[in-house]
């Protein structure tokens, strides 16, 4: 996806042409010691169908942009307020209302930044179709893919070394790509043992390059049936930067261990999950027959103050989860979050690889889909 954004934001107050300006130079509403921060700039570049991805900047160094969508003026005393982290999605229409500060400078003026998308429910907005026009595998795109990376257990007790593309930090090897785009446009995420008990594979994810909130996301996915083997599409609130987990939000939208794990109770399932603080919520999908080894495609519905799961179908939903039946503080509608592909190995759910485990193991992707509600 092309992210060449369109500058969109105006200067809105007689402070001078963007550079910082000290109190002393007449701006109105400058008037307290130090400097003022550098107004914020709102650009676009196009999504899909009419949608476009919004993100914000300032020059001031440090400064930190907040902003609402509903029209309010950014602050404390506005409930809307969030910091802004990362590009995001909008498909309806909305106005951009944002305000940078920084220490010892007085505030920007506001800046605002009307929005009009016309699209209809239903509309494809945006999407990875992981389309490789080279003759060897690729490297996703990294204006929208980045890693985490290392192997601190991620709060799971987990045994991989995430690695990413082209590293070569032991035992992660350049040369054996775990995660990786292929000539007929499918995603590969590979777990690999290079020697005993030592395992690689990746996690991908959007974080500060793409984020939405509101609509429905889906992955057409395959995935791997050997004990140990935890993969997962899932998406983390952008204010994981700010509030930590799980206050951020979590939406697991398919998470997956081996379908003769103990855990499975004789059967094949893959799950759909919402945590955010003092809430927990899952549903484990497991029809007849079903086999997580085949093609599926794992979807989520999330609009306002509900979040739902389906496989195959939008009409196929499995699992709803609504802000005024649970205990806890709800926190999907408080903004963006950005998507996660993972394949964990070992950890507190699936337990460690054993004898019958097979390496490599791994995910496939066909797409990531938005969209419109």
């Amino acid at each position: 996806m092309e992210m060449g954004f369109l500058l969109l934001g105006a200067l809105l107050c007689g402070c001078g042409s963007g550079a910082t300006v000290s109190a002393s130079s007449g701006c109105p509403g400058c008037g307290i010691s130090g400097e003022q921060t550098v107004r914020p700039i709102v650009t676009e570049a196009p999504a899909q169908n009419g949608a476009v991805i919004v993100a914000m900047s300032s020059s001031t160094p440090g400064a930190t942009i907040s902003y609402t969508l509903d029209g309010s003026t950014p602050g404390a005393s506005s409930t809307s307020t969030q910091i802004y982290e990362a590009p995001f999605l909008v498909t309806s229409k909305l106005t951009v209302t944002a305000q940078a500060t920084s220490s010892g400078n007085a505030a920007s003026p506001i800046v605002t930044a009307p929005f009009s998308p016309n699209i209809p429910s239903g509309t494809l907005v945006w999407s990875d179709e992981f389309t490789n026009s080279t003759s060897a595998n690729a490297q996703t795109n990294p204006l929208t893919w980045t890693y985490d990376t290392g192997n601190s257990g991620f709060g799971n007790q987990e045994l991989e070394n995430y690695c990413a593309w082209g590293s070569n930090a032991s035992p992660c090897d350049p040369a054996n790509a775990n995660a990786y785009e292929d000539t007929g446009g499918i995603l590969h995420i590979v777990a690999r043992s290079p020697s005993a008990g030592v395992y690689t594979s990746a996690r991908m994810k959007t974080q500060g390059l793409f984020s939405f909130q509101y609509g429905r996301i889906e992955a057409r996915m395959k995935l791997p049936e050997s004990q140990g083997m935890w993969p997962a599409f899932w998406l983390l609130g952008n204010s994981i930067a700010t509030v930590n987990w799980p206050a951020c939000g979590e939406l697991d939208v398919m998470e997956h261990i081996d379908g003769s794990n103990p855990q499975n109770e004789g059967y094949d399932w893959v799950q759909g999950s919402v945590h955010g603080s003092g809430l927990n919520g899952g549903i484990q999908y497991h029809p007849a027959g079903f086999s997580a080894t085949g093609w599926h495609t794992y979807g989520m519905i999330w609009t306002k103050g509900e979040i739902q799961y389906y496989v195959d179908d939008p009409a196929n939903v499995y699992a709803t989860f609504t802000a005024g039946t649970m205990a806890g503080t709800w926190p999907f509608d408080a903004g963006p979050e950005f998507v996660i592909l993972n394949l964990a190995i070992g950890g507190n759910w699936p337990g460690p690889p054993g004898a019958t485990t097979v390496f490599p193991s791994e995910v496939q992707v066909d797409y990531v889909r938005i969209y419109s509600n």
